[in-house]
């Protein structure tokens, strides 16, 4: 490491204030230590969230469950609010990482990071999730922009996430065994507006398929599913696994997805 200076952010307007004089914002740190440690990132001030209460928490609020942006992975995947709610989210939240990840990661720094092959991401963009900013509240189609790039403002910090309680809704994750994170991940809901399909650790970011919702709100069978195709021309390819096996992936997850929301 190398010499830096940490401030202990005492609300989210200290912490705001910290963010738009050039901190960088310390969350769960599962992405941003390791950056630091490898000289990825080098930052002259950290502004750590982890003192702000206002920022936990997780609460039914009508037909949501909001979720504060400094709630670690566990607290998620063990809250009876969720289990109940939305169990497919808590599933999702059970199968991050491994336990030391899941104790301090947390769902905010996840959502800002964005890294295209995470986990909670697909669940925002699948439920047609809200997330609330220290500045206002931004629909999930227009939150994530690209690879670790989303519509956050400079200074501005996600405070909690609201997520619709859906009809029905799974997560199939296939796990790159090194990292534990999605090779491919594929989370189906039956929303209020239709359903909808996140994928994640197939493109550049999560992204939803216009194809497969079209077949499943035509036809929610998996069968639907397995009959459209996937165009694997604008997926990843790399060490771990081709575009077309990404391709073939989707498929496959989607199809075990409508197959558990079907019992």
């Amino acid at each position: 490491m190398y010499a830096f200076t940490f401030e202990r952010a005492t609300s989210v307007d200290h912490a705001a204030k910290l963010a738009a004089g050039g901190a960088k914002v310390l969350a769960g740190g599962q992405t941003l230590l390791a950056s630091m440690k490898q000289r990825l990132a080098q930052p002259e001030t950290l502004a750590d969230l982890a003192g702000i209460k206002e920022l936990t928490g997780i609460c039914r609020e009508g037909d949501a469950v909001v979720i504060g942006a400094m709630t670690r992975h566990r607290e998620v995947a063990d809250s009876a609010d969720v289990r109940s709610a939305i169990p497919a989210l808590a599933d999702l939240a059970a199968h991050i990482g491994d336990r030391q990840v899941r104790a301090m990661g947390t769902l905010g720094g996840s959502v800002a990071n964005n890294d295209p092959s995470a986990c909670y991401p697909s669940a925002v963009l699948g439920l047609g999730a809200t997330v609330h900013t220290s500045q206002r509240k931004i629909a999930a189609d227009d939150f994530f922009q690209g690879m670790f790039t989303t519509a956050l403002r400079d200074g501005e910090l996600i405070t909690a996430i609201s997520f619709p309680i859906a009809k029905g809704a799974a997560y199939m994750k296939f796990v790159q065994p090194a990292s534990r994170f999605a090779l491919v991940g594929v989370f189906v809901a039956q929303t209020a507006s239709g359903v909808r399909v996140a994928v994640t650790g197939a493109g550049q970011g999560v992204f939803r398929h216009k194809g497969l919702e079209d077949a499943l709100n035509k036809n929610f069978t998996v069968q639907s599913a397995a009959g459209v195709a996937i165009d694997a021309s604008e997926l990843n390819a790399d060490i771990h696994a081709t575009a077309a096996y990404r391709a073939n992936l989707i498929s496959v997850q989607t199809q075990r997805a409508v197959a558990k929301i079907l019992g």
